[in-house]
């Protein structure tokens, strides 16, 4: 086996790692993969064969693909910080294929992508890389052309922030859905009572409406303001199908055949601390295989 061959072999051997690395950088599922097949690329020019580890050197390879492309989307100024909600990761309720396991293994679900989307892309990698996926200081200053207690140091901040606004969903599925089967009966009965009673008094609701709201993300926050907007949805509680949404508690909404909405949960404590809602058309046709026909209700199944 030649150089290639074997840095082939290796590359596909690390790939579920490294989409993993590269999704939660970038919280677009197409940009990860972007990220992948140029840091294969890379890995093809600058050749493999006096590497010793070749897995942590391709995540440092992938890491420096997309904090380029980070830095490249604030020079941009593409979303307000606090604004954007990320892609979802959209799986039928009865599990995770294997690959979108490998991408979320560990995860807390849509929440922490939200939060990732606030960091600055210094912060962020330090963080990923090493909270997510334990890669020392010492690798990824040079990435960051930074000391090792400077990485150290965004890393914490990072961190502070990630445990102050990304609330750990229940763990357990069961729960999960029967707290947004509890809000969607209160929806479609216009019970305002009952809609804040499993809202989280600090909930905070983020609507992705894409065009029609100029590609700005709404943000509500509070039980009785999110209350009042979703008594506003509540005639599409019919149509809601339960998913997972980065394996926590989800729903797509379909109509007719085509997907309007997909809305992410995170139950913490009995009541939903959040919920994040893509209704942008554009990103739907990407985001639920497949985008239209009867075929989504089999999909879900």
């Amino acid at each position: 086996m030649d150089e290639r061959d074997a840095m082939t072999q290796r590359f596909e051997e690390e790939r579920g790692r490294l989409r993993a690395v590269a999704y939660r950088m970038l919280g677009s599922v197409s940009e990860a993969e972007d990220a992948l097949q140029e840091a294969w690329l890379r890995a093809g020019r600058a050749g493999t064969g006096d590497v010793a580890n070749l897995g942590a050197w391709l995540t440092t390879v992938v890491a420096r693909v997309c904090l380029n492309t980070l830095r490249s989307r604030q020079r941009r100024d593409e979303q307000p910080l606090d604004g954007r909600v990320p892609d979802p990761i959209i799986s039928p309720e009865s599990g995770l294929d294997p690959e979108h396991e490998a991408v979320l293994a560990d995860s807390v679900g849509l929440a922490l992508q939200v939060v990732l989307e606030t960091l600055s892309p210094a912060e962020r990698l330090a963080f990923v890389l090493h909270d997510l996926f334990a890669v020392p200081f010492e690798e990824i200053a040079p990435l960051l052309d930074r000391s090792p207690a400077a990485v150290r140091q965004l890393a914490s901040r990072a961190r502070r922030r990630v445990r102050g606004q990304a609330p750990a969903p229940d763990p357990d599925p069961a729960r999960q859905r029967a707290v947004v089967n509890a809000f969607f009966a209160a929806a479609r009965d216009g019970d305002f009572d009952g809609l804040v009673s499993v809202l989280d008094p600090e909930v905070v609701l983020r609507s992705d409406g894409g065009v029609a709201r100029d590609r700005h993300t709404v943000v509500l926050r509070g039980a009785r303001t999110v209350a009042g907007e979703a008594v506003t949805f509540g005639r599409l509680s019919p149509f809601a199908r339960p998913v997972l949404v980065n394996g926590t508690a989800g729903v797509v909404v379909v109509a007719k055949g085509r997907a309007l909405s997909v809305m992410a949960f995170t139950v913490t404590d009995g009541r939903i601390a959040s919920i994040d809602v893509i209704a942008d058309p554009a990103r739907l046709e990407r985001l639920v295989p497949p985008p239209h026909g009867p075929a989504i209700d089999a999909w879900m199944r």
